[in-house]
């Protein structure tokens, strides 16, 4: 819809409301009629606008700032009052009072709501909360829109907004308001402690939104902040007790989707009870990092890339995440996924889908989503000799003794958990037949890391073979795209360093986007909210996607399980498990991330 529909009805409707008000003002008994008050019929699945009419009305009010207009002053949003002066609109659900006022759904204000079901939670605390904030501290966020934390945790208003102040920060270029932003931030967020399974709860929940919600077009966003297994009481209780009647609803659900192929369609045939597809968000926060995000710009609107994305150029394309700690007492959760469910069938899967899709008919979300679906069901399902497993031990470095993954007191004695694992994976597809994809992820290893490096062929008789000589580095042109930390995309080539003799060098292409760009980059968790409620599902997980991805990862998954299969020891704070580079040596391929140059 139109922001000026909202703001600006034409002078007949405006005329019409205003008789209609004053109607309701002065008790006109039409008004009065059961017809007016009867609440409106119960429905197990809210009416939602088109998200495209939704995102196109909201381009026009996020972002201001960026866009340079004035900033929404606080004052302009109030908690609505519950009795207006002799007007009789108390009790009246906000799709009432619209209609009690001659407005349609199409020419009412909106407003947003936003629900953080788990709010006592470490994720809400550390990535949700600030991430809301940071959208209102830039001016994106809608400019009727409220917060309500919900958990079963007792707790006020007030503590709430204690807590999640604790967690707050501003841009760094722009901290001269911070404490006046964050206390109007603050005023938006309320809490409402309730059972995840409890309607009556969720209906609680429901009048108090509605209260807030004074009349304007209600849209709600929940955020499921919580275990896996209570996904589906909480989408029951929020779809019949406290979804929109007249706006949308959504659904933002975190990982982990289930641990096979069977929990994951479970999971997903008892969301679909409540909910369509279309309003089910599956966030994978890795799609929301600056340059994931950047990868389809940065193929498809450079001609230097895109004619080389193929075999034809491409030897091998390596995903590497690491991180430089260990379980540190979340074992006991860690333990139940392992290395593999936790980050390759996710996070690593996602950016090789999006790194190897064709070009998709436009940026619509559907579209890009089909190829990423192509992609992943033209993939050969994971094999136990294509994969190797490890687990951290203790070591002592320095002086300083770092504890191995049994060694925490929440995993179990003599767990078999990888928190490592290296995987060769292939696309039998025209483009990509042949060429190795390799996945390596790892917790407890030297650096913390992660990257996408594409690996070239080598130069087809090469004039400068003689003063490569056996380095199969320095011959190998190779682009590196840091997803983080120090984002940056380097390319890697070979010149000659100045002098008379023919002496060859390899030097980086760099792009530091620190030094590059002053702005401090976003965290992804603002941008894939901002998509949610805009209803922008490019960045977000489908149901057959998610299908085809578990296919992949099934079948390996229960055999290791099943055949109890030991990782491979490597020491806390190394390179990890030898047998990782053996595999890599299988397709001739040596990790880009060990050598010299790399150390950093």
């Amino acid at each position: 819809m139109a922001l000026s529909a909202a703001k600006c009805p034409s002078s007949s409707s405006s005329a019409a409301a205003a008789a209609a008000a004053a109607r309701l003002s002065l008790g006109h008994p039409s008004l009065r009629s059961s017809t007016l008050l009867r609440p409106f019929p119960n429905s197990a699945r809210a009416r939602r606008l088109p998200s495209r009419s939704f995102k196109n009305w909201n381009l026009s009010v996020v972002c201001k700032q960026e866009a340079g207009a004035v900033p929404v002053s606080s004052s302009a949003e109030e908690t609505p009052s519950k009795n207006v002066e002799n007007g009789g609109l108390f009790g009246l659900s906000s799709e009432e009072y619209g209609h009690a006022i001659g407005l349609d759904a199409s020419e009412r204000e909106s407003t947003v709501s936003i629900t953080v079901v788990g709010a006592s939670g470490d994720l809400a605390k550390k990535k949700i909360f600030p991430a809301l904030f940071a959208l209102y501290y830039e001016d994106c966020l809608p400019k009727h829109f409220t917060i309500f934390g919900y958990a079963r945790s007792k707790m006020t208003d007030a503590e709430l907004r204690t807590m999640v102040s604790k967690t707050l920060t501003c841009r760094i270029d722009k901290r001269e308001n911070c404490s006046e932003k964050m206390e109007q931030f603050l005023k938006r967020c309320f809490y409402h402690s309730g059972q995840y399974d409890s309607e009556e709860n969720f209906a609680e929940l429901d009048k108090k939104l509605k209260e807030h919600e004074g009349g304007r077009l209600p849209n709600r966003l929940f955020y499921l902040s919580i275990p896996p297994n209570i996904f589906i009481d909480v989408a029951k209780s929020a779809s019949r007790s406290g979804s929109s009647k007249d706006g949308w609803t959504r659904v933002i659900v975190e990982k982990p989707f289930g641990q096979d192929s069977q929990s994951s369609a479970a999971l997903t045939r008892g969301l679909k009870q409540y909910l369509e597809e279309d309003q089910i968000f599956r966030i994978d926060h890795y799609l929301g990092k600056e340059l994931v995000e950047n990868l389809s710009i940065l193929r498809f609107s450079n001609l230097v890339f895109e004619p080389l994305w193929s075999r034809q150029y491409i030897r091998n394309v390596q995903l590497i995440f690491s991180e430089d700690f260990g379980t540190e007492g979340r074992g006991g959760y860690f333990d139940n996924y392992g290395i593999i469910r936790d980050i390759m069938q996710n996070h690593l899967l996602q950016i090789l889908a999006l790194f190897a899709m064709e070009t998709p008919v436009s940026m619509d979300a559907e579209d890009i989503r089909n190829e990423k679906v192509k992609v992943l069901r033209s993939m050969k399902p994971l094999q136990l000799e294509d994969v190797v497993i490890g687990q951290y031990k203790s070591h002592t470095k320095g002086g300083v003794t770092y504890p191995g993954y049994t060694d925490d007191k929440t995993v179990p004695k003599g767990s078999l958990t990888p928190t490592f694992a290296a995987a060769a994976l292939f696309i039998d597809n025209a483009r990509w037949d042949g060429v190795p994809f390799l996945m390596k992820a790892g917790k407890a290893l030297h650096t913390r890391r992660t990257e996408i490096r594409v690996q070239f062929r080598h130069v087809p008789g090469n004039l400068y073979k003689r003063s490569f000589g056996t380095d199969l580095d320095r011959a190998t042109n190779e682009l590196v795209i840091r997803v983080q930390p120090n984002e940056a995309i380097y390319l890697k080539i070979n010149n000659k360093i100045p002098g008379l003799g023919m002496r060859l060098d390899r030097s980086n292409l760099n792009l530091l986007y620190a030094s590059r760009y002053s702005k401090e980059i976003p965290d992804a968790y603002e941008r894939l909210l901002l998509d949610a409620i805009e209803g922008e599902r490019r960045l977000f997980i489908r149901s057959d996607e998610l299908d085809a991805a578990w296919e992949l990862f099934t079948p390996l998954l229960k055999e290791l399980e099943e055949r109890k299969i030991a990782p491979e020891l490597y020491p806390y704070g190394s390179r990890g498990p030898v047998g990782a580079h053996y595999l890599a040596a299988n397709y001739n391929v040596r990790w880009g991330d060990l050598s010299a140059s790399e150390t950093t």
